[in-house]
């Protein structure tokens, strides 16, 4: 049986201590990037590939290590960027899938604010469509707090 759709829209502010021209390369440059967006101990990347432009796909394959719950399991997450005004804004739309299976699309929307010379106030949106099978709201804004946390220490690096 299916189940019904979930939805949920959740906004988390982070300030970075960077520049904004500093924060929204973390963005824009992919290799940037995937070293907080994708990078991790717990999964093995398979590929990650991003042209950073309007209609841009944004393409990361991941496969869980042994120990870890999901062990063997592939998550994709394939987006396009749909808005991008430099350092202002970037508007995403991605869809999650596990082993193949789709169960989440959803819409990013970053919205980059200098607070001063060192200093920039990112605000994120997010809008989701859970189905069938899906890691739901709760999980999600814990993933995204967690990526922005890897986003802080990425830029502490100098």
């Amino acid at each position: 049986m299916v189940q019904a759709a979930q939805f949920d829209t959740f906004t988390l502010e982070r300030t970075f201590a960077a520049p904004l021209a500093r924060v929204f390369r973390a963005f824009s440059e992919p290799r940037e990037k995937k070293r907080w967006f994708t990078e991790g101990a717990q999964h093995e990347i398979e590929q990650y590939d991003m042209a950073f432009e309007v209609g841009g796909r944004e393409l990361a394959r991941y496969r869980f290590k042994p120990g870890m719950p999901f062990a063997g399991v592939a998550l994709e997450s394939d987006g396009y960027f749909l808005d991008i005004v430099p350092q202002q804004r970037i508007v995403a739309a991605a869809t999650m899938a596990m082993d193949g299976r789709r169960f989440s699309a959803s819409l990013h929307t970053f919205e980059f604010f200098s607070e001063g010379a060192d200093s920039t106030r990112l605000v994120f949106t997010h809008q989701a469509m859970y189905g069938d099978g899906a890691d739901g709201p709760e999980l999600r804004r814990a993933g995204w707090q967690q990526l922005l946390g890897q986003l802080h220490a990425a830029l502490a690096i100098k």
